[in-house]
C-alpha cells in the first residue's frame, strides 16, 4: 500500500481536501465526464488536464479551495491524479465515492422553476424524462436486469439481488408524518424532494421507494400520488394510471379466487363425494388417476401422505374433496380499482342455474386486497407463492381455516402475479431513480411499498447511499406498521425517519376549525395564529416520542406553504426540538425541487450517521393477541385500555384455535386521530380503544383488529376529479390530472 505516495503528513493534508472536492464534483456538468467505463478516473483526469494548466505540487494547496462552481480549480486535476495513483484504503474508498457522486452530478436535470408554481401536470410535462435505460444504467442496473415498458418505465428483475448479494446495504430512511388533515401534508412530495436533494444536489447515490397509487382516488377526490410541484415522479400520468399493470394483475388474481370459492360451494352442494373425487382426480386413458401437484398441499394439511389417489380410503376421499364452506364465514370479497359505493354490498348467485345459492358479499377497492399486501411483504417469488397459497378465504362448518391452496389455486395466482412481483423503475423530475412497487391500504393493511423494492434499492446504492421510502398516513399508523410488520419480515432496520408536519395540520390539532377536502380553508389557516400552532405541537411531540420508542432518529420536516409565517414556523421548530427531534428544518421542495430540501438532506445524512438509538419492536410475537393489541394502543396511541366487543372476542378465540396467534398486529383505525374517533385531535390520553372485530390476513402475515368502521370501497364525491381530466388531441398529452 502506498499512502498518498508514501508521505503521511502529505496524506493527512491531502485528505483534508477531499470533502470540499466532493462538493465541487457534485456541481460538474455532463461535458466534464467522458467514457465513464472502464477507467473512469483516467478519462476524467485526461479530459480535465487537456483543458486546464498544469498543477503545482500538493504543498501549494495547504487549505481546502474555496467553494465555487465551474470552472474547476487546478486542485481537482491533482485530486483526480493522486486518487488514480494512490492505493491506500482511504483513497480507494474516496475514489469510489467520488466516482458515484460525479456520475450522479452528470445525470442532474436542471429545473426551470417558476413562481407561482404551475399545476402538477404542467410541471411534470415541462420536463423531458430521460430514457429509462439511461436511468437504469445510472442506478447500477444492468441491461439484462431490466424489461422496458416503453421509453420511461421498466420492470427490474429480482436477479439483481443475486448479483449484489455481497454488497453492503445503504442507509435506510422512512418518511412518515404527523396526524394529517384530509388534504394530506405532503409526505410523497417530501419523499421525492428529499431524494432529489440527496442525489441531484448532494451527489449521493439515492433510490426512492414508493407505493403505486390506486386509480380510485386519482379519479375521485384526492388525486394522484406522484408528489407535487417540483418534486414529482414522472411521467406523472403514467405513474398515476395503469403504470405496468400490477394493480390489474392483482384484480385478476383476486377475482379468480372469488370465482373459485363460489364455484366450489356450488359443486359441493350438487355432487356426492364420489362424483367430486372423480372430477378432481379423473382417470386418464390408462385408467390411472393422479393428484395435481398443488393437491399435495391439502393432503399434507389433512395428514395424508399417500401419492396414489386410488389408495385413499372413503373417509380420506371425503375429507380431501369436501371443503364444506360456512357461507356466513366467507371473508374473501371481489375487488376493482374504481370508487363505486354501490358495490359495497351485493347479492350473488341469482341466476337460474345457481338457484338456492344466493349469498351476500361485496366489492373492495383493489389496493385493499390481501394479494396487494402479499406482494408488498413477499421477499422472493417462492415466498410470494407460499403466502398466496396460505391466504385464508373463509372457514368450514367445523371452524377450520380454508386457504387458497385448499382450493388448488395458489399456483395459478402466482402465475398471474409473476410480473407484478418485479418493481417498476421510474425517475424524479431531477432524474434520480425511483422504484414503484405495491400499494397496500394503510388502514386494513400496512400501507408501505414492497420489501423487494427496498432490498433491491439498498443493494444498488451501497453502504454510502440512501434508500428513502414512505409509510402511509400518520406515523401512528404507517410508521408503526413499518416497524412492527414490514421490518419484522424484511430484517431491515431504518437509520432515520422524517416526520412531515405542516403549520396547517398543527393549527387543526391546536383547536382550529374542521378541514374538509373540497372546501375552502377557514381564515384561521391562512392568517398567522401562533397560539394554535403551539397548542397543536402536542400531536407532533407525541409522534416524535413514538419514533424514539421505536429506536429511530427523528428529523422533522416542516413542509412550508405560502401562507406560513416565520413566527409560526419558529414555534414549530422549537417545540419539535424540545420533544427530542434530532433536527427540525423548513423544506420548500414543492416550490424549488431538490434545492428546497437541501437543509433536510443534510439533517437526514447527519441523523443517519448519529446511531443515537437502538431499533426495537413494540412487542414480541410470542405475546397473546390481546397483549399485542394493547401494547400498540397504550404505547403508540396513548390509550388507557382496550375494550373488545363480542364479535372481536369470538374472532380472537377462532384465530387462537386456527393457529394464528403468533402473527403481528395491523390495526385498522382512522388516520385522522390517535383514537378511534376522527374528530378527536391533538394528542389525547387515557381513552379506551374499542375493538369491534378482528380479521386475519394469514397469507400476508398479520391479524387486523377493526377499530371503528373502516371503509374498504370509497365512493365518488359530487364533483369527482375526472371532470378536469381529458386528452389534448393536438399534443396527445393528458390534461387535468392532479
Amino acid at each position: 500500500m502506498i499512502p498518498c505516495r508514501g508521505d503521511r503528513d502529505k496524506a493527512d493534508r491531502f485528505h483534508t481536501h477531499l470533502s470540499a472536492t466532493h462538493a465541487c464534483l457534485s456541481q460538474a456538468t455532463p461535458e466534464f465526464f467522458v467514457d465513464p467505463t472502464p477507467s473512469p478516473w483516467r478519462s476524467i483526469r485526461s479530459h480535465l488536464a487537456s483543458k486546464l494548466p498544469p498543477t503545482s505540487p500538493i504543498e501549494a494547496f495547504p487549505s481546502p479551495p474555496p467553494e465555487k462552481k465551474l470552472p474547476w480549480a487546478p486542485f481537482h486535476v491533482l485530486y483526480v491524479h493522486d486518487l488514480v495513483h494512490c492505493s491506500c484504503s482511504t483513497c480507494r474508498r474516496r475514489r469510489r465515492t467520488a466516482h458515484i457522486r460525479a456520475r450522479m452530478a452528470s445525470s442532474r436535470v436542471p429545473l426551470d422553476v417558476k413562481s407561482p408554481v404551475p399545476s402538477d401536470i404542467e410541471v411534470a410535462q415541462a420536463v423531458e424524462p430521460r430514457k429509462i435505460e439511461e436511468v437504469a444504467r445510472q442506478a447500477g442496473i444492468q441491461e439484462d436486469e431490466c424489461e422496458a415498458y416503453g421509453p420511461t418505465k421498466a420492470k427490474v428483475k429480482l436477479s439483481v439481488l443475486d448479483r449484489l448479494a455481497e454488497e453492503k446495504d445503504g442507509k435506510y430512511v422512512v418518511v412518515a408524518g404527523i396526524t394529517p388533515t384530509p388534504l394530506g401534508e405532503g409526505k410523497s412530495t417530501t419523499t421525492v424532494g428529499l431524494c432529489q436533494a440527496l442525489g441531484a444536489h448532494c451527489g449521493r447515490k439515492v433510490m426512492t421507494c414508493v407505493r403505486q397509487p390506486s386509480q380510485g382516488p386519482t379519479f375521485g377526490i384526492k388525486g394522484g400520488a406522484a408528489g407535487g410541484g417540483y418534486s414529482q415522479v414522472i411521467p406523472m400520468e403514467e405513474f398515476n394510471l395503469h403504470m405496468t399493470g400490477d394493480i390489474h394483475a392483482i384484480t385478476a388474481a383476486n377475482n379468480l379466487l372469488a370465482a373459485a370459492i363460489d364455484a366450489r360451494m356450488f359443486h359441493e352442494s350438487t355432487q356426492s363425494d364420489a362424483a367430486l373425487f372423480d372430477r378432481l382426480c379423473p382417470k386418464d386413458k390408462q385408467a390411472k388417476r393422479r393428484f395435481a401437484p398443488v393437491m399435495f398441499r391439502r393432503l399434507r394439511k389433512l395428514g395424508i401422505d399417500k401419492t396414489d389417489p386410488d389408495e385413499l380410503t372413503e373417509d380420506e376421499r371425503s375429507k380431501f374433496v369436501r371443503l364444506d364452506f360456512d357461507a356466513a364465514k366467507i371473508t374473501w370479497r371481489r375487488v376493482m380499482d374504481t370508487n363505486d359505493r354501490f358495490l359495497r354490498s351485493i347479492t350473488v348467485g341469482q341466476g337460474p342455474q345457481e338457484k338456492g345459492m344466493e349469498r351476500q358479499t361485496g366489492f373492495d377497492i383493489t389496493v385493499a386486497s390481501e394479494i396487494m399486501a402479499v406482494l408488498a411483504l413477499a421477499t422472493s417469488e417462492r415466498d410470494m407463492r407460499e403466502r398466496l397459497g396460505s391466504m385464508v378465504v373463509g372457514s368450514s362448518k367445523k371452524g377450520e381455516a380454508i386457504t387458497a391452496d385448499d382450493l388448488g389455486i395458489g399456483g395459478a395466482l402466482t402465475v398471474l402475479m409473476k410480473d407484478a412481483i418485479k418493481p417498476t423503475l421510474m425517475q424524479t423530475l431531477e432524474a434520480t431513480p425511483v422504484l414503484v412497487h405495491a400499494g397496500p391500504f394503510a388502514n386494513i393493511a400496512h400501507g408501505n411499498s414492497s420489501i423487494i423494492a427496498d432490498r433491491i434499492a439498498s443493494k444498488l446504492v451501497g453502504e454510502e447511499g440512501y434508500v428513502v421510502t414512505e409509510a402511509g398516513f400518520g406515523a401512528d399508523i404507517g410508521l408503526e406498521k413499518f416497524v412492527n410488520i414490514k421490518c419484522r419480515y424484511s430484517g431491515m432496520k431504518p437509520d432515520a425517519t422524517v416526520l412531515v408536519a405542516t403549520v396547517r395540520a398543527l393549527k387543526m390539532h391546536g383547536g382550529g376549525p374542521s378541514v374538509v377536502a373540497g372546501r375552502p380553508l377557514d381564515h384561521a389557516y391562512t392568517n398567522e395564529n401562533v397560539e394554535l400552532v403551539a397548542e397543536g405541537c402536542a400531536n407532533l411531540s407525541k409522534h416524535i416520542q413514538n419514533c424514539i420508542k421505536f429506536g429511530i432518529v427523528p428529523v422533522v420536516a416542516i413542509n412550508k406553504f405560502a401562507t406560513d409565517t416565520d413566527a409560526e414556523i419558529q414555534v414549530a421548530r422549537e417545540q419539535a426540538m424540545k420533544a427530542g427531534a434530532f433536527d427540525a428544518v423548513v423544506a420548500e421542495h414543492h416550490a424549488l425541487g431538490g434545492a428546497g430540501a437541501l437543509d433536510l438532506a443534510n439533517a437526514v445524512m447527519k441523523a443517519c450517521a448519529s446511531k443515537e438509538y437502538t431499533f426495537k419492536f413494540t412487542y414480541p410475537l410470542e405475546l397473546p393477541i390481546k397483549d399485542k393489541i394493547e401494547a400498540i394502543a397504550k404505547e403508540v396511541y396513548g390509550a388507557a385500555g382496550v375494550e373488545y366487543l363480542p364479535d372481536a372476542e369470538a374472532a380472537l378465540a377462532l384465530f387462537d384455535k386456527q393457529g394464528f396467534s403468533g402473527l403481528p398486529i395491523c390495526m385498522a383505525k382512522t388516520q385522522y386521530s390517535f383514537t378511534h374517533d376522527s374528530n378527536i385531535k391533538g394528542a389525547p390520553a387515557g381513552f379506551i380503544l374499542p375493538i369491534r372485530d378482528v380479521r386475519a390476513s394469514a397469507g400476508a402475515g398479520f391479524l387486523y383488529p377493526l377499530v371503528g368502521t373502516i371503509m374498504t370501497m370509497p365512493g365518488l364525491p359530487t364533483r369527482p376529479a375526472y371532470y378536469e381530466i381529458d386528452l389534448d388531441f393536438e399534443t396527445g398529452k393528458v390534461v387535468g390530472l392532479s
